[in-house]
């Protein structure tokens, strides 16, 4: 089994000398012999300083979204070789947030992976039901055909270099969590869909995460499942106790 995977999504918040306080707080708090994999999220304008102060500490960097051209003419956009040429480790793609308010279908974060595996970045790909779908007994179909067609015509060597997020869009930023026992199940049926595709070999060291208002009062309940492979965290890795205790579970 891989390592847990521990992310903190700072969205859009920190200004660039906030982020690189908390980049240097975070280093110092946290051994660089963790049995865990960390990475933080700042906004793109904070990437290559925190990349900076967090070089040789074993703490990555994750971008929130990312542009599926390598390069262009997209006004506003930032791409897969400029994340990782500012010292980007992971990128996140398919965020409820960018499904929701940006109309980001499951194509879209096919092709945005296949651009981050193409240039070395590690990719997160969320997915999730809303209330709606959960309450319709669809979590489960919602869950299949995003799994599957954002995973699509990926090779083995690609997929290797992807973790998935659930998130519950439901639990996103409401203070309400899945149970254990709910991620759990969810998180089953996902490696059950990669393993129909790409065999037993690939789910041995699949990374499989929750996201969903993960705080410090639940990460140990969360972590007790051995199907979770870590958290995807928001509000709470804003502050670093909280976030810190979140990795340390």
């Amino acid at each position: 089994m891989a390592k847990p995977l521990i992310v903190g999504n700072w969205k859009m918040h920190k200004t660039v000398g906030e982020a690189v306080d908390f980049a240097r707080r975070l280093r110092d708090a946290l051994s660089a012999n963790l049995d865990r994999s960390v990475a933080v999220a700042p906004p793109f304008t904070a990437i290559y300083p925190v990349a900076q102060v967090l070089k040789g500490s074993g703490i990555g960097v994750c971008a929130q979204n990312m542009h599926e051209k390598a390069a262009g003419a997209y006004t506003g956009e930032v791409s897969a070789p400029l994340l990782a040429d500012a010292g980007c480790e992971y990128v996140i793609i398919g965020h409820s947030e960018r499904r929701t308010y940006f109309g980001e279908g499951d194509d879209v974060v096919n092709r945005k992976i296949k651009a981050a595996r193409g240039s070395g970045l590690k990719a997160i790909c969320c997915i999730g039901e809303t209330l709606q779908e959960r309450e319709a007994g669809q979590t489960f179909s919602v869950i299949e055909r995003q799994a599957k067609k954002g995973l699509r015509g990926l090779n083995a060597a690609e997929i290797g270099g992807v973790a998935i997020a659930y998130e519950p869009v439901w639990a996103i930023g409401t203070g309400k969590t899945a149970t254990p026992d709910e991620a759990r199940d969810v998180h089953l049926f996902i490696r059950d869909i990669v393993k129909g595709e790409y065999g037993e070999g690939i789910t041995a060291d699949l990374q499989v995460i929750y996201g969903g208002s993960v705080n410090p009062a639940n990460i140990a309940d969360l972590m007790a499942r051995p199907e979770i492979g870590g958290v995807l965290v928001g509000g709470a890795s804003l502050d670093i106790e909280s976030f810190a205790k979140i990795v340390r579970f």
